[in-house]
């Protein structure tokens, strides 16, 4: 029983709207550090370079799951798994909102 439920939780993570989901949470951030990084300083010139390091371990993960790649190696797997990544990158759209607010 426990190995149909771990399989069943790969092939939900594999499919299309969850692979969309990653694209869409990983995009606009990543313009967003692109196009105008300084959205991510508050207003002292300050930011964290141990969560913005993190965050970009999200929007990598965000990517990787996106695009369709499945990583082989059990520590890749673990590194990039879909959920970690949005977790992260759900940290750096905190991480947004609170210097916006700031």
């Amino acid at each position: 029983m426990r190995v149909r439920r771990v399989a069943s939780e790969k092939q939900l993570l594999q499919r299309r709207p969850f692979r969309i989901l990653s694209l869409l949470l990983a995009t606009p951030i990543t313009l967003v550090f692109l196009i105008h990084p300084s959205l991510i300083v508050d207003p002292e010139a300050g930011y964290s370079h141990s969560l913005l390091m993190l965050v970009m371990l999200g929007i990598s993960s965000g990517f990787i799951h996106g695009v369709g790649f499945d990583p082989r190696g059990l520590v890749w797997r673990i590194l990039f798994h879909p959920v970690g990544g949005w977790v992260l990158m759900g940290l750096g759209y905190a991480i947004l909102y609170t210097v916006q607010l700031g």
